[in-house]
C-alpha cells in the first residue's frame, strides 16, 4: 500500500464498555455501567475494586493506520484492580468484541501492560481470537495488592482500504471467581500465553519465543512448561537449570532405555531424582512415553520422532524435536531453553553418539560416556492446579498441593530438594537442599560456590584425590569456612559428623559407584571421611550449575558460574569437578576451583519464615 494513502482511512472508533463479571457461590451476577463524559469510575464487586481512568468510550477520531512505535504513544486505557479482602483474590482480563464489528480485529494490533510485570508486547488482537478471549488469565492479587492495567489498541500499519468506514467495539472485562482450588496449568497456559507464542502440531502446543511467561515452581525447583497435549491435556515441563551433571551412559550405548540416565532420572531412593519430587504419584504421569528415537538431522529440519524407541517412565528428558519446537518463530540460540549451559537431550545423533544442547543454544553429540547437565522432564496430570503467582521467573506459577504458606514451626527434615535456605551471614547466605540422606536432618549445599567480594574464590583439592577434614580443601571448609562464612549461631545446626562417600566414578562408569560397590546398590563404599563439612559427590542431587555461563543468542561469559570440586575421584590421579558450562571432568587434586560446601544440619532445625522459594528462603532456628 502506498504510505501516502494511509492518512485518508476513515474514522475507526473502538468503544469499550466496562463490566466485571463476579463468581458468587454457585451463581454469575452481571454488573454494568454506562457512563457519559471523562470521569473517574470505580466498581466493587466481591473483594474486587475496579477503578477505571475515564468512562467507558474510547473515541479514535480520524485516525490512521499508526507503526507499533506510534500506537504506543497513542493514550493508553487505563483501570486499576484492587484487593479489598483478606483472602487472595483471582481475576481474568478479557476483551468481549460487539456482535455487530464491521471492522475484523485482524487490523488492530494492542499492548496490554501491568505494574505487576506482566506486558503481552505488540500482538495481533486477532491472535487472541475473536468473540470473548482473555488478555491475561489466571491472575492472582494478595490482601491490600492492587495492580494497574495500561490497554493501548491501534489501526495496524498495513491496514489497507477496506477498513475505510468500518467499527470495532470491545469490552474490557474483569472476571473474578473463587479459585480455592485453583484452575488447571493447561487453561492457564494456553489462556495467558498470546497465540503468537503458541505452536500447534497438531498433538502438542508448544510454547515458543525468548522469554514467555511458562514458569513453574515445583518440589523446590524452578521449571519451564513446554507443551500441553492437545488431548490429554497433560503438560511438559523441564528443570530451568541443570539440575546434576552425570553420564549418559557406558560407551557405545545411546539407548535411553536401561542407560544410566533413566536410573539417575526415575531413582526412587534418597539418591536419585524421583525419590526426591513432592508426592510425585499425585503429581506427574507416571506412565509418560519418552521418545528417544535417532534423528541425525539438523535443527530446523527435524520431524516428529516416529515412536521407534519409546521408554515409559515418570521422567525423561526432552528430545531435539521438543528443543525445536519450542523456538518457532525465533531463533533457537534465543529461545527460552537455551539456559546458557551444556545439557544432555533424549535423542542419539547416531548408534555412538548422543545429542546434546551447548551453552551458545547450538546442538552437538557426544559419545554416551562423557557427562553433561541433566535438565530432568515430567508431565503434569491434566488435574493439576494452578493457585498461584504470574508464570514469572520472579513469581513462578504455583501448584495447588505445593504453595505452602505458613511453614512456622515446620521440622527442615519434611521438606524438599532444591528449596532455598538463608544460612550463615554475608554475600554467602544462601544454600539448598539436597536431600535426607542421613534419615533424620538435611543435608545442604551452598547455592553458588563460595565468593569473596563478589569473586569466586578457588582452592586446591590436596596433595591426592582423597578428600578428608585435614586435606587441602577439607581443612578450609573445617576451619576457616566454618568460623568465617557460617558463624556459631549456625555452626550450632550443623551436625558434628557425617560420613561422606568416596567412591571412584571413571571413564563410562555409573553415578552410583560414588557411594555404591555396584550399580544394583548392594552395598555401600568402603571408601569414606567423616568431617564436619564436605562437598557434595558426582552425580548428586543439586551438583550443577544454576546460572547461565553464556549470554543469550552468544556465547560470551557471563561470568555468573564457575568450575567447583565435588568429593568423587575418577582415578588415582585425578578429581571429578563441575564445569562452568555445566558440564562435568577431572584434573589434577594440585588445580585451583571453586569450593561449594555442603554440611547436615540436626534434626531438630525448624522453620520459623519463609517458603523456601529464592526470594523467600526458609529462615531457621534450632529447636528443642
Amino acid at each position: 500500500m502506498d504510505k501516502s494513502r494511509k492518512k485518508y482511512i476513515a474514522l475507526v472508533i473502538v468503544t469499550i464498555v466496562i463490566s466485571v463479571i463476579v463468581l458468587a457461590g454457585a451463581s454469575y451476577a452481571l454488573l454494568t455501567m454506562t457512563l457519559e463524559g471523562d470521569k473517574k469510575v470505580s466498581l466493587t464487586a466481591g473483594i474486587l475494586k475496579v477503578d477505571f481512568a475515564e468512562g467507558n468510550n474510547i473515541n479514535l477520531d480520524n485516525v490512521a493506520p499508526m507503526t507499533d512505535a506510534q500506537g504506543q504513544k497513542t493514550t493508553p486505557y487505563t483501570f486499576t484492580i484492587t484487593n479489598t479482602g483478606n483472602i487472595n483474590a483471582y481475576y481474568h482480563v478479557s476483551l468481549e468484541e460487539d456482535v455487530n464489528n464491521t471492522l475484523p480485529n485482524s487490523y488492530l494490533k494492542m499492548r496490554l501492560t501491568g505494574d505487576n510485570g506482566y506486558d503481552s508486547g505488540v500482538v495481533k488482537v486477532s491472535g487472541y481470537g475473536t468473540g470473548s478471549f482473555d488478555i491475561t488469565s489466571e491472575a492472582t492479587l494478595k490482601p491490600s495488592d492492587k495492580v494497574t492495567y495500561q490497554l493501548w489498541m491501534w489501526l495496524d500499519y498495513n491496514a489497507d482500504n477496506s477498513a475505510q468506514g468500518k467499527e470495532y467495539k470491545s469490552k474490557i472485562v474483569v472476571t473474578s471467581y473463587d479459585r480455592e482450588q485453583g484452575v488447571t496449568v493447561s487453561n492457564a497456559l494456553l489462556n495467558n500465553i498470546p497465540k503468537e507464542n503458541q505452536y500447534d502440531d497438531g498433538v502438542d502446543t508448544f510454547i515458543t519465543g525468548e522469554d514467555p511467561n511458562n514458569y513453574i515452581w515445583y518440589s523446590g525447583k524452578l521449571w519451564r512448561a513446554v507443551s500441553v497435549n492437545n488431548e490429554a491435556k497433560t503438560v511438559k515441563l523441564v528443570t530451568q537449570w541443570n539440575i546434576s551433571a552425570t553420564t549418559y551412559n557406558a560407551s557405545g550405548n545411546t539407548a535411553f532405555e536401561g542407560s544410566y540416565m533413566e536410573d539417575w532420572l526415575n531413582d526412587t531412593t534418597v539418591d536419585g531424582f524421583l525419590g526426591n519430587l513432592r508426592d510425585y504419584e499425585k503429581f506427574i504421569v507416571t506412565d509418560a512415553v519418552w521418545d528417544a528415537t535417532l534423528d541425525a538431522t539438523s535443527l530446523g529440519s527435524i520431524t516428529r520422532p516416529n515412536g521407534e524407541a519409546t521408554v515409559t517412565a515418570p521422567v525423561g528428558l526432552l528430545n531435539m524435536y521438543e528443543y525445536q519446537s519450542s523456538y518457532h518463530e525465533t531463533t533457537y540460540s534465543n529461545g527460552y531453553l537455551n539456559n546458557g549451559l551444556y545439557w544432555w537431550t533424549l535423542t542419539p545423533y547416531s548408534a555412538s553418539y548422543v545429542r546434546n544442547v551447548t551453552y551458545s543454544g547450538h546442538t552437538n553429540y557426544d559419545i554416551p560416556s562423557s557427562l553433561y547437565g541433566v535438565r530432568p522432564s515430567i508431565n503434569l496430570k491434566s488435574s493439576v492446579k494452578i493457585v498461584d503467582g504470574y508464570g514469572t521467573a520472579d513469581n513462578p506459577y504455583r501448584l495447588n498441593g505445593d504453595n505452602d504458606t505458613d511453614l512456622t514451626g515446620t521440622l527442615l527434615s519434611s521438606r524438599y530438594s532444591g528449596e532455598y535456605i538463608r544460612f550463615g551471614s554475608g554475600e554467602n547466605n544462601l544454600y539448598r537442599i539436597v536431600s535426607h540422606e542421613n534419615g533424620t536432618g538435611t543435608k545442604i549445599v551452598s547455592a553458588e560456590p563460595l565468593k569473596n567480594s563478589d569473586t569466586f574464590i578457588t582452592s586446591a583439592f590436596g596433595s591426592n584425590t582423597t578428600f578428608s577434614s585435614t586435606n587441602t580443601i577439607g581443612t578450609f571448609l573445617n576451619g576457616n569456612y566454618l568460623t568465617n562464612y557460617v558463624g556459631s549461631s549456625y555452626s550450632s545446626m550443623i551436625e558434628d559428623s557425617t560420613t561422606w562417600y568416596l567412591g571412584t566414578v571413571g571413564s563410562g562408569t555409573s553415578y552410583k559407584l560414588a557411594k555404591y560397590t555396584d550399580n544394583n546398590m548392594s552395598s555401600l563404599t568402603s571408601s569414606t571421611t567423616d568431617a564436619k563439612v564436605g562437598l557434595l559427590r558426582m552425580g548428586e542431587l543439586m551438583s550443577g550449575q544454576f546460572e547461565r555461563y553464556s549470554v543469550k543468542g552468544g556465547s560470551t561469559s557471563t561470568g555468573l558460574t564457575t568450575s567447583y570440586w565435588t568429593l568423587t575421584p575418577y582415578s588415582s590421579f585425578n578429581v571429578r569437578y563441575v564445569g562452568y558450562t555445566g558440564d562435568t571432568s577431572s584434573n589434577s587434586p594440585s588445580r585451583l576451583y571453586g569450593v561449594r560446601p555442603s554440611i547436615n544440619l540436626k534434626s531438630n532445625v525448624e522453620i520459623t519464615s519463609g517458603t523456601g522459594t529464592k526470594s523467600d528462603p526458609f529462615v531457621l532456628s534450632l529447636g528443642s
